[in-house]
């Protein structure tokens, strides 16, 4: 069982990273293979969780073991395959997911991509007391809709240029690391492919290949 892997990301898509290990390719599918961290070696670890079906083996990677532990607890509710578990992951912040089911928010978690209310109630129901070792950073979420990218490109609240939507987008972005500048410039790249009705989980990714590419 494959527990990380470790080398050179050196292909990257929307759902996966193909990563160069001692001459090996592995396709890793990811959150967001567009956020990558690497040390002084210039490697990239991913947490790996090895899922094997009949048809297939499939790597699922995360850049830190409580997404990873995440993921594994999400699969454990009935009705929440890899697939979804890697879209909840994509579109919240492991921090306001933990914080969602913790804190008993259905309407957070409907947000999430492929979550109905059964499913939503189902979680919360579950992992409501297992997600006592995957920890919260003091002050992060008190999840109203912070943490998820969720909010249309265009409508009511606006925040500025982009609206509700890249705003989250860009604090996404600076969460990662990336400064205010950076991520104003990786707007003036997307704001041309944006369309109304994008939400912030896709400007987030076309942000990330911009400054990925070069802004």
């Amino acid at each position: 069982m494959i527990d990380f892997l470790r080398g050179t990301v050196v292909h990257r898509e929307n759902e996966y990273a193909v990563l160069d290990v001692n001459g090996v390719g592995y396709r890793v599918f990811c959150p967001n293979p567009y956020a990558s961290s690497t040390d002084s070696a210039g490697h990239t670890t991913y947490y790996i969780h090895h899922h094997v079906r009949e048809d297939a083996i499939l790597l699922f990677g995360f850049l830190t073991r409580e997404e990873q532990a995440l993921f594994r607890r999400l699969i454990e509710v009935s009705g929440i395959g890899p697939r979804v578990a890697l879209g909840i992951l994509s579109a919240g912040r492991p921090e306001a997911v933990v914080a969602a089911i913790q804190q008993d928010n259905l309407n957070f978690l409907m947000k999430l991509p492929g979550i109905g209310k059964k499913t939503a109630q189902r979680i919360v129901l579950d992992l409501k007391d297992k997600l006592g070792a995957i920890p919260v950073p003091a002050g992060a979420i008190s999840v109203t809709g912070t943490g998820l990218g969720g909010g249309p490109l265009s409508g009511g609240g606006g925040t500025g240029e982009g609206g509700l939507a890249w705003a989250e987008a860009k604090e996404a972005l600076i969460a990662l690391g990336y400064t205010d500048a950076e991520a104003d410039r990786a707007w003036s790249r997307v704001k041309e492919r944006a369309q109304d009705g994008d939400k912030a989980e896709t400007l987030t990714k076309l942000a990330l290949q911009a400054l990925y590419s070069g802004v």
